[in-house]
């Protein structure tokens, strides 16, 4: 394609329209306007800030992470109609005529007689990549979406992580049974069978929190994305709910370290969420939490006196909160024989070559020191083996 074409048609994109604003492609819409060396220059490190300088790539998660009208409506299970169809196909046509954009075919416009940057292009097919998205949306996503799994709730809004936590589930050891209930319970949700809201419950350290960041880890690639809240942004819970209802992916809303004071205004916002409130339960969205109490409110002495004329009533309220979740399962702390039989195994999987004998008598010595065992001083044990060895 001609580039003064090619530029006139980079102009009247409708359905991508959105990614004009990207530094990269702006940069080169004014080069192929007005040739000029600073020009081209400007295009190739706004590329290199893009991705290092592979303008095919560039282009392809452009297109994957824009929330034009077809991957809304694709998102919704509506059929796209003819014209929107048409100006899809001719759009990719655009696109990829810039993908394949060379180093060579560009400086061509030009006379210099000193080298200018280069950069890779080529080899992606864009129609094709983008008809298999909008195909399975629902694992695949738009949108940030697309680009990121895990998210966190920032001014009523998801915000992406950019480097969320990798712990994997091949590198977490012990509480195979209660990591398997997660695993399968979040499995139906993906398959879209009904699925619990999880309670995890146990002693600090027993690996509640990594479980649930390792399953949605695993599961990312097959449409799960996790989205952690804050116990004071459970108000917005109900608006959240609503907007994730019409996203095809499947989410966690995980919520750590939970706990309430009996006045505390998120209480009620939470209750109504696992309850389903006036709306109908989402089935594409659970909640998991994590606490190292088994009733969630705080309760003291004082709050079994007073004026409550149905104080019985409303102590069981509050405990009873932990009951509406779906199911509970309790992460126990490990007894000496599962916490060293921990201990061995992260050592072999880190590499640390030690007598077991030692590698036994340090870590006990370590839980003594530390007023007991758990899943996480097994791994703080290795790992501070594993910074003075030599």
């Amino acid at each position: 394609m001609e580039l003064k074409l090619l530029q006139k048609r980079l102009d009247t994109l409708a359905v991508f329209r959105g990614i004009l604003d990207d530094p990269a492609l702006s940069a080169l819409r004014d080069y192929l306007a007005q040739p000029t060396s600073e020009g081209y220059a400007a295009f190739a490190a706004a590329l290199y800030e893009a991705n290092g300088g592979a303008l095919d790539r560039h282009l392809l998660a452009l297109c994957y992470a824009d929330e034009n009208i077809c991957v809304r409506m694709a998102a919704r299970g509506e059929p796209l109609p003819e014209h929107l169809a048409a100006a899809l196909s001719a759009e990719l046509e655009t696109l990829q005529a810039v993908a394949d954009l060379t180093p060579e075919k560009l400086q061509a416009l030009l006379e210099t007689d000193f080298p200018l940057p280069g950069f890779t292009s080529g080899g992606t097919a864009l129609a094709e990549a983008v008809t298999e998205q909008l195909a399975h949306i629902d694992r695949r996503g738009y949108g940030k979406f697309a680009a990121h799994h895990v998210f966190l709730l920032e001014n009523g809004t998801l915000a992406p992580v950019a480097h969320p936590d990798p712990i994997a589930l091949s590198s977490l050891v012990g509480y195979e049974r209660e990591r398997g209930i997660v695993l399968e319970n979040t499995r139906a949700l993906l398959r879209g069978k009904p699925a619990a809201n999880l309670l995890l419950t146990g002693d600090a350290g027993t690996g509640k929190s990594s479980t649930i960041k390792a399953v949605a880890n695993a599961l990312a690639p097959e449409g799960l994305r996790l989205a952690e809240l804050r116990r004071d942004q459970l108000p917005l819970l109900p608006q959240l709910l609503t907007e994730l209802a019409e996203n095809p992916m499947k989410f966690i809303l995980f919520i750590d370290d939970l706990s309430f004071l009996t006045d505390d205004e998120s209480f009620n916002a939470l209750k109504a969420a696992l309850e389903g409130g006036v709306s109908a339960r989402s089935r594409n969205v659970v909640i998991y939490a994590t606490s190292n109490r088994r009733h969630l409110v705080k309760e003291r002495f004082t709050d079994r006196e007073g004026d409550d004329v149905h104080c019985a009533d409303t102590l069981q309220e509050l405990k009873s909160l932990s009951d509406r979740f779906g199911r509970q399962i309790t992460f126990q702390k490990p007894d000496k024989a599962a916490y060293l039989h921990i201990v061995e195994q992260l050592a072999e999987a880190s590499g640390l070559v030690m007598e077991q004998k030692t590698l036994d008598a340090y870590a006990e010595r370590l839980a003594l020191e530390r007023g007991g065992r758990s899943a996480r001083l097994a791994r703080q044990v290795v790992d501070q083996l594993l910074s003075t060895a030599e």
